[in-house]
């Protein structure tokens, strides 16, 4: 008698347990992002994806290694903070498949010196630090040819290195640091080529401040990122309005007076 109640009672039993249990919060959406301007501009759309049911959770990070890699373990499930080519390379690199959801803003790259006002003031042999990651590596010479300080094999090529440049008359001395450091060593070189997100979170005004610096119509437009396989999924896709929308191009215009410029 007591065998037939047996396993009807475990079964209510393990159902009244499952109604107990706490449901997953499929509301929330967790992106990372490095601080200035990337979470500021996150903080602007919280309370728009807030009103859609979609709580936004934003991680803050002073590298750009971590974010690409909680993403593809899945501790995030998207970011906001780097340029195509700089994922490019990072999926080539760690044969990752992160790909881009919406392009939102673009941080034109600065040259920035505290001990000279012009690169024509540049003495020879100055010691110059520039990024050490593939793309803002590039990007720095680049510049650096755009501004006619040095000139590269081909200035196109988004991928250039030190071994592409064909004439150096300065004989500048390079010498690659993790972006994230360029700010902290400015006082103790010639030249900085920096990231524009971590000048502004120095307190430099890439407008005013830098030597030289790319134009609006600058290639390297910051992407919200996600993995393949949410790409399309309904809080990333609400997130990629919102940040294309009209109060961010708002906020963007007047918090940052062209340093930042809307890619939209």
């Amino acid at each position: 008698m007591n065998k037939l109640f047996a396993l009807p009672l475990f079964a209510t039993m393990l159902a009244l347990s499952a109604c107990g249990k706490p449901a997953a919060d499929d509301s929330k959406l967790v992106v990372a992002a490095t601080a200035v301007p990337h979470a500021e501009i996150l903080q602007v759309v919280k309370p728009i994806l807030e009103k859609q049911g979609v709580t936004l959770d934003v991680r803050v990070f002073n590298d750009y290694v971590q974010p690409n890699d909680q993403l593809v373990q899945k501790q995030v499930d998207a970011n906001y903070f780097q340029t195509e080519p700089y994922l490019d390379a990072y999926n080539r690199d760690r044969k990752a498949g992160l790909v881009t959801v919406v392009g939102v803003h673009i941080e034109p790259f600065g040259a920035y010196s505290r001990r000279f006002k012009s690169l024509a003031e540049l003495p020879v042999g100055a010691d110059v630090v520039i990024p050490n990651d593939p793309s803002n590596n590039s990007r720095a010479l680049i510049l650096l040819d755009t501004a006619g300080v040095i000139k590269l094999k081909d200035p196109s090529n988004a991928l250039s290195t030190q071994r592409d440049i064909v004439d150096n008359p300065k004989q500048l001395k390079f010498r690659e640091l993790d972006s994230a450091m360029l700010p902290r060593v400015l006082d103790q070189v010639d030249l900085a080529l920096i990231n524009t997100n971590y000048a502004l979170d120095a307190g430099l005004n890439p407008t005013q401040d830098a030597l030289a610096i790319e134009s609006s119509e600058s290639p390297y437009v910051n992407f919200l990122v996600s993995r393949a396989d949410n790409r399309d999924d309904a809080r990333v896709q609400k997130l990629a309005k919102a940040l294309t929308g009209p109060e961010v191009k708002a906020f963007i215009e007047q918090k940052y007076q062209g340093a930042v410029l809307p890619a939209f």
